[in-house]
């Protein structure tokens, strides 16, 4: 039988796992708390701690004693700096728990990684320097823990021995994070003084603190009472992988993640509603009569249905939302800060859904007071309550009744890297109670009826690049050719539809929204649109691409040197821009970002715009939106 520090036995067998994380602000002593806690609980062999003590000479920061800290902080980066980079994972056990820790980092860059180890906690152990106060990384990393899900708080007031071991320097601390977290919904939180680097009040009680009357550390873990969180939850099984070895057998493969099914039980498709019944429970050990919340099965149907990879299985008596549209809360992660309007991808659960957006930013919270604060955008770390649109209807469930099916995250869609993760808090009453429409007559008719296939023709360039003198040329020669066509100018439209619109990022983003909403509603009435705008960002114009059909955008690049924009200058905006009378100007203070691959690229200081005009012709008769016959002499 095994045996630990003890003496007592170490088997696993029937034991349950509190999964916890540690966190707090940069240089608090995370890793090196789970570095003792892995040491303290003999989980460190000879040879490795003969390579932490190594190690602890090349990289450490406590002099001649080890530091455990190397344990768990694994890259290289992490050892040469101190920090810890990404999210570490340990396992551990105890005569009485089993355990899984993550540790993650402090500083404020890597806040995306502390709420991936959040996200599937039970418990934080968030740290605090008793050199220190409580400080905004502190903060944020509590208000996260919150929002994710946990309910359950230690804080373990670190390096009290710096402080010699003074009980008013504790309380104090304590005092200030209490009152800080009274607002954040935390079931219980605990606090303990500790010296990770010492090992004081981690297994054993420190004889140094004969103040504190409470439990250590480990004491603690082990016996504080976790509730399941698939305890009484509705059935629920996302299909991650559609089996089908032979003609003879589908099935569709998964885990349970709450609830329970078994042989015989009637589904449904969340999204779809299609129903079911269950026909076999299949495992590589065999056929089950039933399953439970965690396990990992193949289910058949005894009908043939449309299922596929995301689509979730429910029982019909337990429905999760299904919607295109909800609120709900977001960290912002990445650098480049949130546009509303601007398209993204989402990932819910395990469904994938390619274009949405993020449609209004309702507030963002200050993680110091939890003050809500009026918002246009979100930066890096931010937390806001957002309101968010997606392409298709998407199952959920709020994300307090099931953290799998309630949270999300939110990926830009040309870098393919993740920007924002979220929280579902409820479905948006819009989206069900508004639906759409259907009309007798269509685009493909009302096109026929004016000889044309209908299409937008989006003219994108500098001020001053020539956009809506050659979009004019277009415009008047289509018009000679007897089409059907409207024009519509960046210019023009802010007089009116866009005169509430400024020149931030922002509105920048939801001005080409609008009019790209207003081109697809023209394209539908079978026109070709013409629309001249800066539109200096590929996200938003892509967008627009997405609004119409393949082979209804075509994108027309007018490239002209800035140099030659300046020397122009038509309306004198340069000048204004250069001497600050003009902020956020595209190409001086505001980004442009060029096509890669546009259907038509112009470029203009070596041709006439009527040359150009009949570039863009010729690429409208190669597309067949026009034909050669209709084609009009100069």
């Amino acid at each position: 039988m095994d045996t630990d520090a003890f003496g007592r036995s170490t088997s696993t067998d029937s034991k349950d796992q509190l999964r916890f994380i540690t966190c707090g602000s940069v240089d608090d002593g995370k890793s090196t708390l789970i570095g003792r806690l892995l040491l303290d609980s003999k989980k460190i062999y000879e040879d490795q701690l003969q390579a932490l003590a190594r190690d602890s000479v090349k990289h450490g920061t406590t002099g001649d004693v080890i530091d455990f800290a190397l344990l768990v902080d694994g890259l290289e980066a992490e050892r040469e700096q101190g920090i810890t980079i990404d999210v570490a994972y340990r396992f551990f056990t105890t005569p009485r728990r089993s355990f899984m820790v993550a540790d993650t980092p402090g500083h404020e860059q890597y806040t995306r990684n502390m709420a991936t180890g959040a996200s599937s906690a039970q418990l934080a152990v968030i740290l605090i320097d008793a050199r220190k106060v409580v400080l905004v990384q502190t903060k944020r990393h509590s208000f996260i823990c919150s929002l994710l899900g946990i309910r359950h708080v230690v804080v373990a007031v670190n390096k009290i021995d710096l402080v010699d071991y003074r009980k008013e320097v504790f309380d104090r601390i304590v005092g200030d994070y209490v009152a800080f977290a009274s607002k954040l919904g935390f079931t219980s939180i605990a606090a303990i003084p500790i010296s990770a680097r010492y090992g004081e009040n981690i297994i054993n009680r420190s004889g140094n603190t004969d103040w504190y009357r409470g439990s250590c550390l480990l004491e603690y873990l082990e016996g504080i009472e976790m509730q399941s969180e698939t305890a009484g939850r509705p059935f629920r099984f996302p299909v991650q992988w559609v089996n089908r070895p032979n003609l003879d057998f589908r099935g569709y493969a998964g885990t349970v993640i709450s609830g329970s099914i078994a042989v015989g039980d009637e589904v449904i498709v969340a999204a779809s509603c299609r129903n079911s019944r269950v026909k076999q429970i299949v495992t590589y050990d065999g056929e089950l009569a039933r399953a439970e919340a965690g396990d990992a099965v193949t289910i058949t149907l005894a009908d043939e249905i449309d299922v596929g990879r995301g689509d979730i299985l429910v029982k019909p008596t337990e429905r999760p939302e299904v919607a295109d549209q909800f609120a709900a809360h977001v960290i912002w992660m990445d650098q480049e800060a949130v546009v509303p309007g601007r398209s993204y991808a989402f990932r819910i659960g395990a469904q994938s859904i390619a274009s949405g957006s993020i449609t209004a930013i309702k507030y963002k919270i200050d993680v110091n007071t939890g003050e809500h604060l009026a918002a246009r955008t979100l930066s890096l770390n931010e937390i806001g309550f957002c309101n968010i649109a997606i392409a298709l209807p998407a199952a959920f469930d709020a994300y307090e009744a099931n953290r799998r099916t309630g949270s999300f995250i939110v990926i830009d869609r040309y870098a393919n890297r993740t920007v924002g993760a979220g929280m579902i808090v409820f479905a948006l009453g819009r989206a069900t109670n508004v639906g759409s429409q259907p009309l007798s007559l269509g685009k493909k008719e009302r096109a026929a009826l004016k000889h044309q296939r209908p299409c937008i023709i989006w003219f994108t360039g500098l001020s001053g690049a020539g956009k809506s003198t050659i979009a004019n040329l277009v415009d008047q020669r289509l018009f000679a050719m007897s089409h059907h066509t409207m024009l519509l100018d960046g210019d023009n439209l802010r007089h009116g539809l866009n005169r509430d619109l400024g020149f931030t990022e922002a509105d920048r983003v939801e001005n080409i929204r609008r009019a790209g909403e207003v081109a697809k509603l023209m394209v539908d009435s079978g026109l070709i649109v013409i629309c001249s705008f800066i539109s200096p960002y590929k996200a938003e114009r892509d967008m627009v691409r997405d609004f119409v059909s393949d082979g209804e955008f075509i994108e027309v690049f007018v490239d002209t040197p800035i140099d030659e924009c300046v020397r122009r200058d038509p309306k004198g905006l340069y000048y204004k821009a250069k001497s600050g009378k003009i902020k956020n100007f595209t190409g001086i203070d505001a980004p442009y970002e060029p096509p890669s691959s546009p259907e038509v690229h112009l470029k203009t200081p070596d041709q006439q715009p009527e040359q150009l005009a009949d570039t863009v012709l010729n690429c409208l008769i190669t597309r067949g939106i026009i034909a050669p016959t209709n084609r009009a002499e100069n």
